[in-house]
């Protein structure tokens, strides 16, 4: 788990769980001791020891159970009702599971008021230390003046105004105003939008949260924050004017009333499914380069170098996860090794070459971002990366939470949006449009085997001699 700043929940968490899991198996071994019971599988007596036989089903059930249900996912803006109803849940859950472990072998013969009597004694046990480790936090943070998590507001409004005054009025939230930056020229303002960058990039080390209020910033600005949250390894909030901004695709948190959206963790960024995906890219870049680019790197030098003067690859910048910026390779297919800005390579461009014309034709041109690949700075399917002037013009014609939505996750060789035919020259607004509606579909329903349908279906339309659109 990754350490932040000003936070105890690195060191708080696994206790809890650690704590939980010894409380429901030594009340188990008090109450139930399943070594007293005769288990039967059909007409087999099995496990010699019940009681290690609970104590891994309890493990494995209790931390499925507490992750689906997000048990342990209490924050310090988290109301007490809110905690009251996840231990509730949780109860439910448990006893449906240990019943089940019971009513599996039906030889075991514990009555049911002792099974309830266990899972009571075990909640309230749980539940005690659940709240009083909350009421512990709120307690430092008020009294001590720790626990506490530094934070910068960006931007003005009604919303803006309330989430600061209960930021300054709810001492045992943590919440540690170091800034405010407004163009409203408010008195309790540290300057306008555009000082706060500089403040942001000499304080980094100091802040842990930023709360922007979309309404306030341009889609320029606002990415620019992301970038400097990602770099700082600090939260981003948004402040929405109206609970009509809010989505799916980003969590809603309420600090009292007010609505607060934060980037939510997609399937993508799920820590086991980017193992999975990264090693996925690993392996199908090096097979690539391996038995591809090796040799017909040095037959497209050959081919490339007698028609043009210029080196085999042409790099050129594009926007990556997060906004970060990198350089995306490509075989050269123009008599230029410079990038035009703002402009893509259009059908019957005169800069295209001869042989630059069948590379572009068979997409063979980006093979090369296999590198980039196995580099990290892409991936073999996600949302195909843009110019950086053409990040910021097409963000205009474009939902701005979509939009920063689309790059929470690496750019990709090929994508959904690809095969299904929206690629290359954007010629109207629709084109940009429905490529983000199936960057957005792709991520929020992303798996492994429609990441193998898509590297297929790109196949086949590479065979089958689709045109490239320019």
């Amino acid at each position: 788990m990754e350490f932040k700043r000003g936070r105890y929940s690195w060191v708080l968490r696994p206790l809890l769980i650690i704590y939980d899991l010894a409380i429901i198996n030594v009340l188990a071994y008090v109450f139930l001791n399943f070594n007293n019971q005769k288990l039967y599988f059909f007409s087999f007596e099995i496990f010699n020891n019940k009681n290690v036989l609970y104590f891994i089903y309890s493990i494995i059930f209790w931390l499925l159970s507490t992750h689906f249900l997000k048990f342990y996912k209490v924050y310090r803006y988290t109301s007490v009702l809110n905690i009251l109803s996840l231990i509730l849940k949780q109860f439910f859950v448990y006893t449906f599971l240990v019943y089940a472990f019971e009513g599996f072998f039906r030889s075991i013969n514990i009555e049911v008021t002792v099974t309830l009597k266990y899972l009571s004694y075990s909640f309230i046990a749980i539940s005690f230390v659940k709240l009083l480790s909350y009421y512990i936090l709120k307690s430092i943070r008020v009294y001590l003046k720790g626990n506490l998590r530094n934070i910068v507001v960006i931007g003005g409004g009604e919303s803006v105004n309330a989430l600061k005054k209960i930021f300054r009025e709810k001492k045992e939230l943590g919440y540690n105003i170091q800034a405010v930056f407004s163009n409203t020229h408010d008195e309790n303002s540290s300057g306008s939008i555009e000082d706060s960058f500089n403040y942001l990039e000499n304080n980094n080390d100091n802040i842990d949260e930023i709360y922007c209020s979309i309404s306030d910033l341009s889609e320029k600005e606002l990415n620019e924050y992301v970038r400097c949250a990602n770099l700082n390894h600090c939260n981003i909030k948004f402040i929405p004017n109206t609970k009509k901004l809010i989505t799916k695709r980003y969590k809603t948190d309420y600090y009292n009333y007010i609505p607060v959206l934060s980037i939510q963790e997609v399937a993508l960024n799920n820590e086991v499914n980017k193992l999975f995906k990264r090693t996925f890219d690993i392996v199908f870049s090096i097979l690539i380069i391996v038995f591809v680019l090796s040799w017909l790197s040095i037959v497209l030098f050959i081919l490339i170098k007698l028609e043009s003067k210029g080196p085999l690859y042409f790099k050129h910048k594009r926007t990556g996860i997060n906004y970060k910026a990198f350089y995306c390779y490509k075989y050269r297919s123009l008599t230029t090794t410079q990038e035009s800005k703002g402009t893509y390579v259009s059908q019957n461009d005169k800069r295209v070459t001869v042989i630059g014309k069948f590379i572009r034709r068979t997409s063979i041109d980006e093979l090369p971002q296999f590198i980039n690949v196995l580099k990290g700075e892409m991936s073999v399917v996600g949302p195909r990366p843009h110019m950086l002037t053409y990040t910021d013009d097409y963000s205009k014609k474009i939902n701005k939470y979509n939009f920063i939505y689309r790059h929470n996750v690496k750019p990709g060789v090929t994508g959904l949006a690809q095969i299904k035919g929206y690629r290359g020259e954007i010629k109207r607004d629709k084109d940009i449009i429905n490529r983000v509606k199936y960057d957005i579909f792709y991520i929020e329903n992303w798996s492994l085997l429609l990441d193998l349908k898509i590297i297929g279906q790109t196949i086949i339309n590479v065979v089958k001699g689709d045109d490239k659109a320019y």
